[in-house]
């Protein structure tokens, strides 16, 4: 018998063997459910557009039901109107409003067509968790239609009127509307986001708000996400790094328009000290133009050279501060030969491509100026008072992780730290050598103290240090490469200083028996089993695939940032998980005035259909069920006493 405690705070939801046997009987019959379609993103770089697009038409599921529920009936024009319909319903209404489309039959005979497609993607949850997702004030209605047997005469009658009294009473744009989003949210029964919503695309923040509104979404963090993160606990240099990523892009609408952030002050800092500075090495990349935020592309350009200095010589001050990092290689503003122009790598001179550093001081580089430290600071307070940034924070803090383990994937971003060898890479932390989990498991707590963590804690500075680390460290998991050339790329044209080596883990990981030791390290093994992974593009039109070491491995970018499209040959991939299953989705470039089917390729098979029970969220209602069974044996011991409801 288990705890009566515990028993007896059970028995107030159930409080009667009546109450607690009709329980046990519905989470039986939930068990014999198959699971609902997991879909798995990567790497959204703020491109809010295309993300939304499939997240409404669940990259395009949604468009095969509808092909598989009337099959030729339907002409393809209407399949394609009704789809759009489905991703956008107050959008089109209004614009078949405008040429005088909406009539009573087009009304009545959307919503039959819309009822059925809803039939169609409900069939394989409960009743009950179906109403739950719909809105209340056509709950009733929704649920009637839904069970609706047609093949009763009086049935059919009786769905005829309902159809008409929604259209009578005036309310059936905003019926059609319900129905649509009904359907959106059944199609994705649980979201996925592997890392990187943050940086390069326009409006991360747009993105955000989506996945706040979503009703089942774990994020697993990206160096991206952490770069932000680190931004918002006040670390000047995650602070300096993205807004020089996002200067660099054009991206001024996240930043003044979404998170409220004052780069007025920037603006004239960099306008006065690099007033006959061209600075052309910093021009920016214009792969979308601002909506509410035009700024002249010659004085971004000096923005971005003002932030990225300031950047080196705060990231410098961090690595002085951190010898355990053995990030010293980094210090190149100390290696730079100011009278003569060049720079010092790895043990070998090259002449600089950009000598003018006003605010530099040779004898010591790293070391801000005045009017630095004064902008650095209201930089730094923009970030920390930001409301919407930190309600956005917050979220992926609550709904985030490094990474994750779900019904028998293993998920996360970037990599697990390898050596050559393919040991597990080892990290010190707090004097101690942590790899493989343990490691994931002390990054994941740091990386809470570094936001949570009161202002004066001894703690908290080394937590938020190491949010920067993380951004760009040799043995980070979210970053996986030897060091970021961030330096090299705007200061020397030799592009062999350009390279950034990948962690042994990306050659390693694509052996079956490699990803089978690093699911073992977290528990999962087995047939059955993945690892999915974002954070390097495949190049499918050089012949990669995302399809790694037997099946073991999923690395899903590829390619949603445009940045990254001409490099993929894509726009992305969506992996999509369901009870027959794997499949994966192969996006072309997203244009919202042209219809778009990407190409759907089943990658793995199930041997037997998977239902509820085999699921993780199965162990759990086991459990619940096996706790209500005590539940009854107690009350029908006298152990606690039924609650009997007063007449």
């Amino acid at each position: 018998m288990r705890d009566l405690a515990y028993l007896k705070l059970l028995g107030k939801d159930y409080p009667s063997v009546k109450a607690a046997s009709s329980e046990i009987i519905n989470l039986v019959a939930i068990c014999g459910l198959p699971k609902g379609t997991e879909y798995f993103f990567s790497d959204l770089h703020g491109e809010y557009e295309a993300f939304i697009h499939l997240l409404r038409s669940a990259s395009g599921i949604i468009r095969e039901k509808i092909r598989d529920t009337f099959g030729y009936i339907i002409q393809e024009e209407e399949e394609v109107e009704l789809a759009n319909l489905i991703y956008y319903p107050e959008r089109n209404l209004s614009r078949f409003r405008q040429v005088g489309k909406v009539t009573e039959d087009w009304e009545r005979i959307t919503i039959y067509r819309l009822v059925q497609i809803c039939k169609e993607v409900s069939s394989k949850y409960t009743r009950s968790k179906v109403r739950k997702k719909m809105p209340k004030e056509f709950a009733y209605i929704i649920d009637e239609l839904l069970h609706v047997d047609y093949n009763e005469d009086n049935k059919r009658v009786y769905y005829d009127e309902i159809i008409r009294s929604v259209i009578d009473t005036q309310v059936a744009e905003s019926f059609i509307v319900a129905l649509c989003n009904l359907i959106q949210n059944l199609t994705i029964d649980s979201l996925h986001i592997i890392g990187d919503i943050f940086d390069r695309g326009p409006r991360a923040d747009i993105i955000m708000e989506e996945l706040m509104a979503f009703h089942d979404v774990d994020i697993q963090w990206g160096n991206h996400d952490i770069s932000w993160m680190g931004a918002a606990t006040g670390n000047e240099a995650c602070v300096c790094n993205v807004l020089r990523i996002a200067i660099s892009y054009n991206s001024f609408d996240v930043l003044e328009d979404g998170y409220g952030i004052n780069l007025r002050p920037l603006s004239m800092f960099a306008a006065r000290v690099y007033k006959d500075d061209p600075c052309s090495r910093f021009t920016p990349k214009i792969l979308d133009e601002n909506i509410y935020d035009v700024v002249d592309p010659g004085l971004v350009a000096k923005m971005h050279k003002a932030i990225a200095v300031i950047q080196f010589k705060v990231e410098g001050q961090i690595i002085k501060r951190h010898p355990e990092y053995e990030m010293e290689d980094r210090l190149l503003l100390e290696h730079v030969d100011f009278k003569n122009g060049t720079v010092n790598v790895a043990g070998k001179g090259y002449q600089m491509l950009d000598t003018d550093f006003p605010t530099v001081d040779p004898a010591d580089p790293l070391k801000l100026t005045k009017e630095e430290q004064e902008l650095l600071h209201t930089l730094v307070l923009s970030f920390k008072h930001s409301g919407l940034l930190h309600k956005h924070i917050r979220f992926l803090y609550s709904n985030g992780a490094l990474y994750k383990c779900y019904n028998g994937n293993l998920l996360y971003h970037g990599c697990i730290p390898m050596k050559i060898d393919g040991s597990f890479e080892a990290m010190n932390c707090d004097g101690e050598l942590l790899s493989g989990r343990a490691l994931m498991d002390y990054i994941a707590e740091e990386v809470h103290k570094a936001y949570f963590l009161k202002e004066d804690d001894p703690e908290k500075r080394d937590a938020v240090d190491l949010m920067w680390y993380l951004w760009c460290g040799a043995k980070s998991p979210v970053f996986g490469k030897e060091r970021m050339t961030t330096f090299e790329h705007y200061f020397i044209e030799d592009k062999a200083t350009h390279r950034e080596r990948m962690n042994p883990y990306y050659q390693l990981s694509q052996k079956e028996e490699v990803c089978e030791r690093i699911l073992a390290e977290f528990g999962l093994s087995g047939e059955g089993t993945h690892i999915i992974n974002g954070h390097v593009p495949v190049k499918i039109k050089d012949g990669e695939t995302p399809v790694k070491a037997g099946g073991r491995l999923f690395i899903i970018d590829g390619g949603l940032s445009k940045a990254y499209q001409r490099h993929t040959g894509i726009a992305g991939y969506t992996l999509i998980y369901n009870s027959h299953h794997l499949a994966l989705a192969e996006h072309k470039p997203f244009d919202p005035k042209k219809e778009s089917t990407p190409k759907v390729s089943i990658v793995e098979k199930m041997k037997n259909r998977v239902m509820v029970a085999d699921t993780d969220g199965g162990v759990e209602l086991r459990s619940r069920i096996e706790d209500l069974k005590e539940l009854v044996t107690a009350y029908r011991r006298g152990d606690i006493k039924e609650q009997r409801s007063e007449t």
